[in-house]
């Protein structure tokens, strides 16, 4: 490698190294620390880039099980590190332990020279020793239990073993931990699937079918998503399959009416919007100015007519609005546990405490937005986790309190999602099992 490139190189492990800290010591959210910061450097290579994304989320995805590794061979325990040196060894156990690429000699030269640069001269020798020594015994580590070996929380793990069986448990943390192929929606509205896949095709973009419909597409080899042609024009919209799920389970028609009482950054109501063919009205709802203005710039940028965007708390009841939707979308605050594969911080936050507070707040929203249904109107309820703490007891729960019934959704979401639920209204989508996050939806309508 060229100084110049060496330089480069060095770049980008001192600016992984600030996202780290940002993310693990101070509490950044990941998705939005990582994109900052990538948008913040476009100046940098493509290979830099790369190195930057993989080395962020591959730490943040084993940090439980690279945590139990350093511990084995430090004399000092991470708790008592300074946080510099403890991101610096965990950024730099993750590259040896799965970046075959990088000789692990060129790793512990770089860590000892990024703590010297930021100033721990005198623990060069201890970052030295405890990467050289996991280096040598990479080969041979084993670990103690599962939990350790996927990178989850044990009461996670726990939960997820007590609720699923135990192969559909480990793929799902498989799922997890493999790269995450990117899920977009193709606008027929706006051009022809033929004339999108051509434009992303030019640019070098790889476009594969979904089998879950013309227009959930994955893509690969996107080096910078806002400079293709599909995106520009407004052609395409990140979407994963789980969120387009809960907008096809709803089974809506042109003129409808609807409501998404929690909705930034609004894909879900986009998606309807396209499904309403221009016709009909979607209001989308989020608690703050900024979610609002997020939606609405998404609004304009894609140049929805039918698409309406207010600040409004979902848990303040709405008199306007009582028995004024034909759809009321209910995508609610949860644990976010499906997304672990997206957002692997999210696993290193959540505690049950936070779990049982979010299931309660799910059922005060509920409390209210029920309302805004019309009789023989649709609700769908949704979570982006996997809990039936939040999913399945809250759907029963719902059915008790309040005058809706279940609808039936088989063959709204297509031949491969089969799960015999869908006769009740409602499926539980698992990583591993299904090629998306980990969604749970449920299907309502208000009795007459």
């Amino acid at each position: 490698m060229t100084k110049g490139g060496e330089k480069n190189k060095m770049n980008a492990r001192e600016l992984t190294l600030d996202i780290l800290l940002e993310i693990v010591e101070r509490g950044g959210l990941s998705h939005v620390v990582l994109t900052q910061a990538l948008s913040k450097y476009q100046y940098l290579e493509k290979q830099d880039r790369a190195f930057i994304t993989r080395v962020t989320e591959g730490t943040l995805e084993y940090l439980i099980q690279i945590d139990d590794v350093i511990e084995r061979y430090s004399s000092v325990k991470l708790s008592g590190m300074k946080p510099v040196i403890r991101t610096l060894l965990r950024m730099s156990v993750y590259q040896i332990l799965y970046m075959d690429r990088i000789p692990d000699s060129a790793v512990c030269n770089e860590a000892v020279k990024l703590a010297a640069k930021r100033r721990f001269f005198g623990l060069k020798g201890f970052v030295n020793g405890v990467l050289r020594a996991i280096s040598r015994e990479k080969g041979r580590l084993t670990f103690p239990d599962e939990s350790v070996r996927y990178s989850i929380p044990r009461w996670i793990y726990d939960m997820w073993m007590e609720e699923y069986p135990q192969e559909t448990v480990r793929g799902m943390l498989q799922a997890f931990l493999e790269k995450r192929r990117l899920c977009v929606r193709c606008r027929g509205s706006k051009s022809d699937p033929g004339q999108i896949r051509d434009s992303l095709s030019r640019q070098g973009v790889v476009v594969e079918d979904s089998g879950y419909g013309d227009d959930i597409v994955f893509l690969d080899r996107v080096d910078y998503l806002e400079k293709l042609e599909a995106f520009q024009k407004g052609w395409i919209q990140i979407q994963d399959l789980s969120s387009a799920m809960a907008v096809r389970a709803a089974g809506p028609r042109k003129g409808w009416r609807c409501i998404d009482v929690c909705g930034a950054p609004g894909g879900k109501s986009l998606y309807l919007a396209d499904l309403l063919e221009g016709t009909g009205m979607v209001e989308v709802r989020d608690i703050s100015q900024r979610k609002a203005d997020l939606i609405q710039e998404n609004v304009r940028r894609l140049g929805y007519a039918n698409v309406k965007v207010r600040v409004m708390d979902a848990l303040c009841e709405d008199e306007q609005s009582v028995e004024t939707a034909d759809l009321v979308l209910a995508d609610l605050p949860c644990s976010g546990l499906g997304v672990l594969g997206r957002k692997p911080d999210i696993k290193l936050r959540a505690t049950r405490e936070s779990m049982e507070a979010l299931a309660g707040l799910q059922r005060d929203i509920l409390s209210v937005v029920w309302r805004y249904v019309k009789p023989g109107g649709i609700l769908v309820y949704s979570t982006c986790t996997i809990s039936r703490r939040e999913n399945e007891e809250n759907r029963a729960w719902f059915l008790k309190q309040f005058p809706f019934e279940p609808v039936h959704i088989q063959g709204r979401l297509g031949e491969r999602i089969r799960e015999e639920t869908l006769k009740q209204g409602y499926v539980q989508l698992l990583p591993g099992v299904h090629p998306c996050d980990g969604f749970f939806l449920a299907v309502f309508r208000r009795r007459e």
